[in-house]
């Protein structure tokens, strides 16, 4: 985190075309520019990254209004938008045939990320604030998404895709299946031949993030070679949040 000033943070949700387009903004320069990231819908002549289910997703937004600048963003997708969107944006990476027959409620996450001034800092808790009233008031049973790993190239994610197989794999009803052609296995070493201190440092701090908050892996991870990732799935049955748990998701709250 490198400012000069203190933050004022404000969360709320986008209202119109211009905080769309403010967060397709960000999105462009951290997932294109930074990452390396693209898409069908990707506009790279006016910055922005966003895809034909934005239109479906209720999008949540971090400012700071020290500044008037927008500094996080996350988007949202209830079961009911979805159904209108014909499908979960993750579908197309893995089978959510497990968490639909759950029959409880769900919430896709996707898109989460911070300006890169503002990481390390306290923007991504006040983001998760929000989206615990956000999960609050529409009565949430099992949060999931894809999250990523920057690259396409397994064998030098394998300590990292190994330990979450290993250590954080769901359970068999909440399990998630990688999709093929593209869907690989993260079994890929024996838990006894990781390091997972090594290991670790190798994991992104968001789903870092997910893990110390009770977040499960589905079966396999998938490789998107369009957006330059190598994806998991994340779920999270807020049911079975620990007490501490609770505390660090309503932090920003």
């Amino acid at each position: 985190m490198s400012l000069t000033h203190e933050p004022e943070f404000r969360v709320a949700m986008a209202r119109g075309d211009d905080d769309l387009t403010a967060a397709f903004r960000l999105r462009y320069d951290v997932f294109v520019r930074e990452l390396g990231g693209g898409g069908p819908l990707v506009d790279h002549a006016a910055g922005l990254e966003r895809d034909a289910f934005d239109a479906h997703f209720d999008h949540m937004l971090l400012w700071d209004d020290a500044v008037g600048t927008l500094v996080g963003v996350y988007r949202m997708l209830r079961a009911e938008q979805a159904e209108a969107a014909g499908q979960f944006y993750s579908e197309d990476e893995y089978d959510l045939g497990p968490l639909r027959a759950t029959g409880r409620r769900l919430l896709e996450l996707g898109r989460s990320c911070v300006h890169a001034d503002y990481r390390g800092g306290a923007a991504m808790y006040h983001l998760w604030g929000g989206l615990a009233d956000y999960v609050a008031r529409n009565a949430v049973d099992i949060l999931f998404g894809v999250a990523s790993f920057h690259g396409t190239d397994v064998d030098t994610l394998a300590a990292p895709l190994s330990l979450l197989h290993h250590r954080h794999l769901a359970p068999e009803p909440l399990r998630v299946q990688a999709r093929a052609p593209h869907g690989v296995d993260m079994d890929i070493v024996p838990e006894d031949r990781i390091d997972r201190r090594v290991a670790m440092v190798q994991v992104p701090a968001l789903i870092k993030a997910y893990l110390r908050l009770g977040g499960v892996v589905g079966q396999g991870a998938y490789v998107d070679h369009g957006f330059n990732t190598t994806d998991v799935c994340l779920i999270m049955d807020t049911a079975a949040m620990s007490a501490r748990q609770q505390r660090i998701y309503g932090a920003a709250q």
